[in-house]
């Protein structure tokens, strides 16, 4: 795995991260429980700020997937909100499940087919041209291996929460991966790379490589020995 760390970052959207930067809601070290999170440190799930940002992207799922495939204009303008480091000629088909989506880039013209499942309490980037297939689900969360740092932890106020971490995830460009991919938080996956169906991603993958298993890993590189012989019946530019 990757260190756990938001080098993934673009510009744009650590300008976003740090917007508004006074108005976070910060622990006794000066630091919001956000910025604990996105370095990839333990951090309380249930902040205010947090849950309330959760909250909001969640609605935005449940928006988006109340509409038709024909609500093209409703649709743009919900990813627009959810999705605000997306690339042009992307597409997503829902449902969708999303936990923060602003600490999400998709590149562009990324295809997601259905029930796509990101939860980006890390940074997860997605490169160009890259396809999903059906129940794809990219996880960044990480919970503690011990019980004892895993469990439910009542707060001197009465209210609970528990203490978790991420790791950052990165898709390359042309990247597919195909039906059921679950990809773990740490991993990053080369260019040009496939991922086949069922697969549980839990180390990197280098890049131009065919992947598969549970846990996944490399069979072969993709090569010139893999081109098709392309139809030319639909004129391109």
């Amino acid at each position: 795995m990757t260190d756990h760390v938001t080098n993934n970052l673009t510009d744009n959207q650590t300008d976003h991260f740090e917007r508004d930067q006074t108005a976070h809601e910060r622990t006794a070290g000066g630091h919001a429980e956000r910025d604990h999170m996105l370095a990839g440190e333990l951090y309380n799930a249930a902040d205010p700020e947090l849950a309330r940002l959760r909250e909001h992207a969640h609605r935005l799922c449940v928006d988006f997937n109340r509409t038709h495939e024909s609500d093209t204009v409703q649709r743009a303008a919900i990813l627009t909100e959810l999705l605000p480091h997306c690339g042009e000629g992307s597409d997503v088909a829902g449902l969708i499940f999303f936990d923060y989506g602003e600490f999400t880039t998709f590149g562009d013209h990324v295809y997601a087919n259905f029930n796509l499942t990101v939860l980006d309490v890390c940074p997860v980037t997605v490169g160009n041209h890259v396809m999903f297939g059906p129940n794809v689900t990219l996880a960044t969360p990480i919970h503690p291996m011990r019980w004892q740092d895993r469990n439910v932890r009542k707060a001197a106020d009465g209210s609970t929460f528990d203490y978790e971490y991420g790791a950052p995830i990165t898709i390359g460009d042309n990247c597919w991966l195909a039906s059921g991919v679950t990809v773990a938080g740490g991993v990053t996956i080369g260019a040009g790379s496939v991922i086949g169906a069922g697969s549980v991603v839990t180390r990197d993958i280098p890049p131009n490589s065919f992947a598969a298993g549970v846990p996944c890993r490399v069979i072969r590189g993709i090569d010139e020995g893999d081109a098709m012989d392309m139809p030319t019946r639909v004129p391109e530019v």
